[in-house]
């Protein structure tokens, strides 16, 4: 099933693109994830954002911790996925 397909997946979607605050999405992801499901996605960002920087990877390694299968997947998503990493980088840099 292809997760564009999938109800849940929509609502996802829809209840990510609603948040309007820093405070309502800190309360939702709270509610949504565990502690290790938000470490496991804010280091992935943290690794994108130092490969976006050119930073090699055993100096990622130090910094946050990831492992070199993780860093590699975020590398492969980073440079041939459909560009979720690239569009949200530069948007919160314009910040």
């Amino acid at each position: 099933m292809n997760l564009n397909e999938n109800d849940g997946y929509k609502l996802l979607i829809k209840a990510l693109v609603a948040l309007e605050t820093e405070e309502e999405c800190e309360a939702f992801l709270e509610d949504l994830i565990t502690k290790k499901e938000l470490n496991d996605i804010t280091q992935r960002l943290e690794v994108a954002k130092l490969l976006s920087e050119q930073i090699v990877y055993n100096k990622i390694v130090e910094k946050t911790g990831a492992s070199t299968a993780t860093i590699s997947r975020v590398n492969r998503a980073y440079l041939y996925g459909p560009g979720g990493y690239r569009k949200i980088l530069e948007k919160i840099k314009e910040d």
